[in-house]
């Protein structure tokens, strides 16, 4: 049996497969149909210093190859995350990383500082939040912005973090150097990509918010394209994610240079997807003579 344990930041995972945030909430949600323990690490949903309600209905809409979804970050707040999320979470041997989200560098910095007092392994910062003093420019869509709020929250966290970025820039590796020279411990990419639906009967927008961000198997070549350049330009750890469906999509993601991946959308169509990829790549590693992961991680060149 190939051995399947991977290391970021100096935490080991038992295996790279992670849950995309937003996808899978807390785990409650799933926990009759996957295993958590069989997990390498849930990744939860974006936390905020105080409760959002998110955006107006509707916002999610089916799409070829996909889904769009304006939920806008819908959650109780960091002080409901830590009394229930995190407390159910802890029954389970799989690592815990918890996603932050805010639309200041306060709002940030407030998470940040209560989730470095519990026994969360690693923060994962979702920066394609509108800021609100830069005119709702995500965060993660300037490299000096990138730069500046990774600097400020590894000054406040006592734990890794992961930057999240977004794929909706010019240049991601322009996003992910800056990430990496301001300290951030890894990165993780995709985010969603922008995108539109219109119903043509009614000549109006499909989403409340009118934009959602696209994920699902249409954008899995764009998001391998990125993790293989940011692999290339940086030396940090990355989490690859982005339409993984199957445990060959993983595999493909680790070859452009992720030492982990994460799966989101398609948790919505199969909600054992998670477990099964755990199995479908310890069989391709087998199959294939591998005895540990570690050696297909950025393996194409």
């Amino acid at each position: 049996m190939a051995m399947m344990k991977v290391k970021i930041a100096g935490v080991e995972f038992k295996n790279p497969v992670m849950t995309a945030s937003g996808t899978f909430g807390s785990g409650m949600e799933y926990g009759e149909f996957v295993d958590l323990n069989k997990l390498g690490a849930v990744v939860t949903k974006g936390v905020s210093n105080v409760p959002w309600p998110g955006n107006p209905t509707p916002r999610v809409a089916e799409v070829y190859g996909g889904m769009l979804n304006a939920i806008g970050l819908q959650n109780p707040g960091v002080d409901v995350f830590i009394e229930r999320d995190l407390a159910f979470l802890r029954n389970y041997d799989c690592r815990v990383i918890a996603n932050v989200c805010g639309k200041s560098v306060e709002d940030y910095i407030e998470t940040v500082e209560r989730l470095s007092d519990t026994d969360v392994d690693m923060l994962e910062i979702n920066i394609s939040c509108p800021n609100v003093k830069e005119g709702a420019i995500a965060f993660g869509q300037k490299a000096d912005s990138v730069y500046n709020i990774t600097d400020t929250l590894k000054k406040h966290s006592k734990k890794p973090i992961i930057m999240k970025l977004s794929p909706n820039v010019t240049d991601i590796t322009e996003m992910a150097k800056a990430a990496e020279a301001a300290g951030s411990d890894a990165i993780s990419l995709i985010n969603t990509i922008t995108g539109m639906k219109i119903d043509i009967e009614k000549r109006s927008f499909v989403l409340a918010n009118k934009t959602g961000g696209m994920s699902g198997p249409a954008i899995k070549p764009i998001a391998v394209r990125m993790v293989y350049q940011c692999a290339k330009a940086v030396k940090i750890p990355i989490i690859g994610m982005g339409g993984i469906s199957n445990a060959e999509d993983a595999i493909e993601f680790m070859m452009a240079g992720a030492t982990a991946v994460a799966a989101g959308a398609m948790n919505f169509v199969n909600p054992y997807l998670t477990e099964e990829l755990v199995t479908g790549m310890e069989k391709f590693l087998d199959s294939h003579g591998v005895k540990d992961i570690n050696e297909i991680i950025g393996s194409v060149d």
